[in-house]
């Protein structure tokens, strides 16, 4: 079984050491939801931007590849390309860590579309929604089986 998390063991380590729930997913979201807000931060920092630089030189994880293209990210456009940059670099420097979204979940339009409403959205509801993202990204994985 590999990572759910992205590059974030922590998460994971802390859900084993406590008794079960039965649910697995229920039992890592808690974890999550208990950390405190550099440990919150550090867990959206980890994740890769959407067709950014690790998606080019091949260091996003195999489970990112994947998702990313399932959402058609592989492929994009000249155009596509360059706005996805241009809205990574904006979203960035306004909230200091990457856009978060469930890529299996979304198609590219569908992508493009949420980076630009939520470039107008508030830094703390950014935190919540990049957090409640990374629970339907685990969630998949979990039913993958990862």
């Amino acid at each position: 079984m590999t990572a759910v998390f992205e590059h974030s063991p922590w998460i994971e380590e802390r859900a084993d050491g406590r008794p079960s729930s039965g649910d697995r997913h229920a039992d890592l979201m808690a974890v999550v939801h208990e950390a405190d807000i550099d440990e919150k931060l550090a867990l959206i920092r980890a994740h890769p931007e959407l067709a950014g630089k690790a998606a080019i030189d091949g260091t996003l994880t195999a489970a990112s590849a994947a998702e990313q293209a399932s959402a058609g990210l592989d492929r994009l456009t000249p155009a596509e390309f360059e706005e996805f940059q241009t809205l990574n670099a904006s979203y960035r420097a306004r909230f200091g860590f990457p856009f978060v979204i469930c890529a299996r979940l979304n198609n590219k339009a569908g992508i493009l579309s949420s980076m630009r409403e939520r470039l107008g959205n508030g830094r703390e509801q950014e935190i919540a929604i990049a957090i409640a993202q990374i629970g339907e990204i685990v969630r998949l994985r979990l039913e993958d089986g990862q």
